[in-house]
């Protein structure tokens, strides 16, 4: 009989947290949730920790603290509030595995705190590796932490790596579906919207990362966090659309010969897969039917008209805290295009400009990464300003 596993999930009201609690409810016998945390949810915090019963829940928006401690105070669940509780909770001997969903540089600390613990952390806040994934790489490395990613792309190059430890890889290749906007050219992105860029064609995900993927930022984030999950040189690293969002990455080996992991688009195949490595559960998921997929087309990126895709490649090669500043004026913009205050092709101006006027640091600490991102904020928030200004 397997041993149930106690899971934490940074950012349990998110998408990736919600599907997580629904493997973990089909699978009662393996997987316990031993910890919710959200941010400002709490209408849905409340819900998640009467269902689930967890030890403990954290809300790190303080001002969201009475409310769930009213709320749960007839039940056994301890209530904590703010960032500090998260890196606590995480290093509790309670609990088995860490799901790190919390979106952006905010889920930072608690993973490093998780990777400190020695936890087998389930990776679905690609910022943390974007951000400072030569120190995490470090870290894990010290502290036998077993990282396994969530993320489809991640995920589907770990599983194409399992058994292959003495082969070595000539390159990895994430595939993209290429988002909404796949083939359009400057002149139409002029014009679009939040609500257009929120349509993506095959994936359910949070606001932030589908924004993303319509920029194809979501891809150049994901090239750096490769490099530190995989251990990967620059050149090691590509990227193909693939609008069907079948195949979910690839590994060519150095003998020529290539592996892909293949599914239909459903984020709790790499979450279940994370939680139970290196076992594969039985599930109840929809099965590919290769009828309905006759054809299976490849491309290449356009880098010119998604600049968010060169400007984050360029980060990857410059390394230091580049990604750091390129990942904090992301989410400055995304969040502001989400509120329509500024445009879709003014998203990567933005960006690049916070680029030449944060200070490069070849070598950063984890302080510098804070100050870099920042002094990144603050020009990208400016820059905004700007830009509404002349409109």
């Amino acid at each position: 009989m397997a041993q149930l596993k106690s899971v934490a999930i940074l950012g349990s009201t998110g998408s990736i947290g919600t599907q997580a609690l629904e493997v973990i409810a089909a699978h009662p016998q393996l997987f316990a949730a031993e910890v919710l945390c959200a941010h400002s949810n709490a209408e849905l915090l409340i819900a998640q920790a009467k269902h689930f019963k967890p030890n403990a829940v954290v809300v790190t928006d303080e001002s969201k603290y009475p409310i769930v401690k009213e709320a749960l105070s007839k039940l056994p669940i301890k209530v904590f509030c703010g960032a500090d509780a998260l890196a606590d909770v995480v290093a509790w001997d309670s609990v088995d595995i860490v799901i790190t969903a919390i979106v952006g540089f905010a889920g930072l600390h608690s993973t490093i705190a998780a990777v400190k613990a020695g936890k087998r952390i389930a990776l679905a806040n690609k910022e943390t590796l974007v951000v400072a994934g030569d120190i995490v790489a470090k870290l894990a490395i010290e502290t036998k932490a077993e990282i396994v990613p969530v993320d489809s792309e991640h995920s589907a190059i770990f599983q194409c790596l399992a058994g292959e430890d003495y082969n070595k890889i000539e390159k990895i290749i994430l595939t993209a579906s290429g988002g909404p906007f796949l083939g359009r050219k400057p002149n139409y992105l002029v014009n679009v919207k939040a609500s257009h860029a929120l349509q993506h064609p095959n994936w359910t995900m949070g606001a932030k990362i589908t924004i993303d993927s319509a920029t194809l930022m979501n891809k150049g984030l994901e090239m750096i966090e490769a490099k530190w999950l995989f251990g990967l040189t620059n050149e090691q690293i590509d990227v193909v659309i693939h609008p069907q969002s079948i195949i979910h990455s690839m590994v060519e080996f150095t003998d020529s010969s290539i592996k892909a992991q293949m599914g239909l688009p459903d984020m709790k195949l790499p979450i279940q897969y994370a939680l139970a490595y290196p076992q594969r559960l039985q599930n109840e998921f929809k099965r590919i039917d290769f009828k309905e997929f006759s054809k299976l087309s490849f491309e290449q990126p356009d880098y010119k008209t998604f600049r968010n895709l060169a400007l984050a490649k360029d980060a990857m090669y410059r390394g230091g805290n580049a990604p750091c500043v390129l990942n904090a004026a992301n989410e400055i913009v995304v969040h502001a295009f989400l509120q329509n205050r500024v445009s879709f092709i003014e998203m990567s101006d933005v960006i690049e400009t916070v680029g030449e006027r944060v200070a490069y640091i070849e070598q950063p600490t984890l302080e510098d990464h804070e100050q870099s991102d920042k002094e990144a904020r603050i020009k990208a928030a400016e820059l905004v300003k700007k830009s509404q200004l002349s409109h």
